[in-house]
């Protein structure tokens, strides 16, 4: 059985969580609280030496880190992950974009928020993120004008990736209602068969 090691508050591991319901594969859950140093220990650093999470157990001794990489991997011939070559290439397309252009704001700005005290100097950092992140979400407004998921007509794994920051980006001081396209495609997210929602904190 497939092992993920993560936390439930976290878009990153909440991203293997959705997929692996939506496929309907059985999996075990190993909540890891990073926050705490969890990942910072010699067990965990013996199987993923960057020390994040989530990390993928696929079997003893064979280990798979980065979110969007085990979502390429759970997807493989599913629908979630295209036959079709252009496809597939929108696909990684939208998914570097995730990690290069939107998470780096996004989500940090929901950690600061959410998990820093009112006085912390990172604070000082939320109007640069607040401003990439807006041109992001700027950019998948303009795309979604125009085809109801990243990828074209269907549902994939550049959706999952997408949404597990987008959607909860007002915790990070983000105000979607700016962002009609955007709103709607979360709305369309969450329609999906197997959709499960992110923890509570």
């Amino acid at each position: 059985m497939l092992t993920v090691y993560g936390m439930k508050l976290s878009g990153n591991c909440y991203k293997v969580q959705l997929l692996l319901e939506q496929l309907g594969r059985p999996y075990r859950w190993v909540e890891v609280n990073s926050a705490a140093g969890e990942t910072r220990t010699p067990q965990y650093l013996a199987m993923n030496p960057n020390g994040k999470v989530p990390l993928l157990e696929l079997e003893p001794g064979r280990w798979l880190a980065e979110s969007n990489a085990i979502l390429c991997f759970l997807a493989e011939g599913s629908p979630y992950w295209p036959q079709d070559a252009w496809l597939r290439a929108q696909v990684l397309q939208w998914l570097f974009f995730e990690q290069y252009s939107h998470e780096p704001y996004i989500a940090v700005a929901r950690y600061i928020c959410r998990w820093l005290p009112a006085d912390h100097p990172r604070r000082a950092e939320l109007p640069r993120l607040r401003e990439r992140g807006a041109q992001a979400l700027a950019v998948m407004e303009q795309h979604l004008a125009t085809q109801p998921f990243f990828a074209g007509a269907s549902y994939t794994v550049a959706d999952i990736a997408l949404f597990a920051y987008t959607h909860a980006a007002a915790d990070g001081g983000f105000e979607l209602a700016a962002y009609p396209q955007v709103q709607a495609w979360l709305d369309r997210v969450r329609a999906q068969p197997g959709f499960v929602a992110l923890a509570a904190a």
